[in-house]
């Protein structure tokens, strides 16, 4: 399951349980959204009620990042497992963004508002 907020030019996401295709087709629905209306978003993305996600879903998210390497803002990841870190840190391979895992929101959401 997932949740999407628009906070001005910050998209707040949210996953619970396993996160699947049709979560992640609204996910970039909303995001190329908020690039046309904007020109560039920054996200903060929690993930830390994220309990696994889909193969499919992993594949498509290198599809959609490849396809809009360059459009994004800063990408702050709220996470404490260690292999959401390494795969923020693969990803920074193909996007033209920033991206930080955080523990805490705050500091994600003070690290976005910086940019």
């Amino acid at each position: 399951m997932i949740s999407i907020q628009n906070e001005g030019n910050l998209g707040v996401v949210g996953v619970f349980g396993e996160f699947e295709l049709a979560d992640y087709k609204r996910f970039e629905e909303e995001v190329a959204r908020q690039l046309k209306a904007q020109g560039r978003v920054n996200l903060l993305v929690d993930l830390r009620d994220m309990v696994d996600y889909t193969v499919d879903v992993a594949l498509e998210d290198i599809r959609f990042t490849r396809a809009h390497a360059h459009e994004r803002g800063r990408i702050a990841i709220l996470s404490e497992r260690h292999t959401v870190r390494w795969m923020a840190l693969l990803s920074q391979l193909f996007l033209d963004a920033d991206v930080q895992v955080f523990g805490d929101e705050a500091a994600a959401r003070d690290w976005l508002a910086a940019d």
